[in-house]
């Protein structure tokens, strides 16, 4: 990067900067100079510049503030400061500023040459560093969609291909899918990681609370709003406004959201003036839109708007590959979490995991698994520190009968095994009880039950 750096070089002494880009230039490096601080900050605006060298005496602006503006345009800019007698202090003061270093004149070949190739080495190690931190940004992303199921890569490939795209995406699937996390990922792997991911549950505020939390309000709007507040839009400027359960939002504010959508503007309430908003809506909903639409019930402009790229996640009976994968996800994470020594999950209780429906999809998988792990003492997870996924804890009183999923081809020996743990489970651990329901004597449960 040393000898493809370019430079753009600022000083209004021709003959200074005539030497200092020719040395430059023989150096390897791009040198573009400039007489004036408004030349050279215009073209610093609009091209490539790993450097900026500027003299502090300019006849228009001085150093400092070129200084200044150009961390304003390029923060991670460097900036080396040409100074003459008596303007030592100056530069001083600009380092503290985020100047890299300063040269006096006359300027020396030798230390003009070192000073440069200094800042550039300190300019690239800096751009490796922020390549490095944005790819463990994305594989952290990605990372947070478990799974490698043939759903599941499909949906991450997808992911991957629209994330670096500003387009509305609208993510649908069953409750427990992980939805947010899709849309924890898109914005993680998108140009706009930088900025803020701002989140709103449609369903979860109440319809007048919603579009003052959408849009903000000024003081005196209404009732109760003592001083101003920005809206989620604005919280969102510049980055992802993720709008979870849309489907739940009154046709009012549909119509409201799909105007903002339609111009990029929006209005506080209590205000006429325009506030600009830069944001990329991402949706959910786990509602089919299509009947909603049908029963007049979701606009149909708004679906079009929201829907430019539909993701669809796959309900986790659809994607019995990834159970595995995820329970072991989910023991390492809340194993570490809760400082438990649990590093496997036993056989028996890994088939329980597999044949469950999982009506809850992956959220009751996360949850079964940290129950698991905040009622064990053990270093393996077993069938008894389950919930039994078919169980509904009743009392005694309740007509519901629990039940105990057996697949056929299951030894007598598995099959008991089971029976105890879960009823065991059921009560609680009451071995007593469990024994009187199991229809044996408390001796042969202990004997037959899994050691605590």
């Amino acid at each position: 990067m040393a000898k493809r750096a370019n430079i753009l070089l600022v000083d209004d002494e021709e003959q200074l900067r005539l030497a200092a880009e020719k040395i430059l230039t023989k150096e390897g490096y791009r040198v573009t100079s400039f007489a004036t601080a408004t030349e050279g900050l215009e073209a610093f605006a609009t091209q490539e510049a790993d450097l900026l060298i500027t003299d502090l005496k300019l006849p228009d602006l001085d150093g400092i503030e070129v200084l200044k503006r150009a961390k304003e345009l390029r923060p991670s800019v460097e900036v080396i400061l040409i100074t003459g007698h008596g303007t030592v202090q100056n530069a001083i003061e600009a380092m503290r500023l985020g100047a890299y270093d300063f040269i006096e004149k006359p300027i020396d070949r030798n230390l003009l040459v070192k000073a440069v190739a200094k800042a550039v080495e300190r300019q690239k190690l800096a751009e490796e560093n922020r390549h490095l931190r944005e790819q463990l940004e994305q594989q952290r992303g990605e990372e947070a969609l478990v799974g490698n199921s043939p759903p599941m890569t499909a949906v991450k490939k997808l992911i991957r291909q629209i994330a670096t795209t500003d387009v509305s995406v609208l993510v649908q699937g069953e409750s427990g899918t992980g939805k947010e996390i899709v849309a924890d990922v898109i914005h993680a792997l998108s140009p706009r990681r930088a900025n803020a991911i701002v989140k709103i549950s449609c369903a979860a505020i109440p319809e007048t609370l919603l579009e003052s939390e959408l849009f903000g309000y000024e003081r005196g709007a209404f009732t109760g709003a003592n001083a101003a507040k920005p809206g989620k839009f604005e919280l969102a400027n510049g980055g992802t406004l993720f709008l979870d359960e849309i489907a739940e939002m009154s046709p009012q504010l549909q119509a409201k959201l799909l105007r903002v959508l339609q111009d990029g503007r929006i209005q506080r309430l209590g205000s006429t003036k325009d506030i600009q908003a830069d944001v990329r809506v991402i949706s959910a909903t786990h509602v089919d839109i299509q009947n909603a639409i049908s029963e007049n019930k979701f606009r149909e402009d708004l679906f079009y708007r929201l829907n430019v790229v539909q993701v669809c996640l796959p309900a986790l009976r659809d994607r019995r590959d990834d159970i595995a994968v995820l329970a072991d996800h989910f023991l390492k994470k809340y194993a570490a979490r809760m400082q438990k020594p649990v590093t496997t999950i036993a056989p028996a209780a890994m088939e329980q995991l597999l044949t469950h429906p999982w009506p809850g999809n992956v959220r009751e998988l996360e949850n079964t698994l940290q129950r698991a792990l905040a009622v064990t003492n053990e270093t393996s997870i077993r069938q008894f520190h389950l919930t039994p996924p078919r169980l509904n804890v009743r009392d005694n009183h309740s007509t519901f009968s629990p039940a105990v999923t057996i697949p056929i081809g299951t030894t007598l020996e598995v099959a008991e095994e089971r029976l105890i743990n879960e009823t065991l489970s059921y009560y609680g651990g009451d071995k007593e009880k469990a024994a009187k329901v199991l229809g044996i004597s408390s001796r042969t449960l202990y004997r037959r039950s899994p050691k605590e």
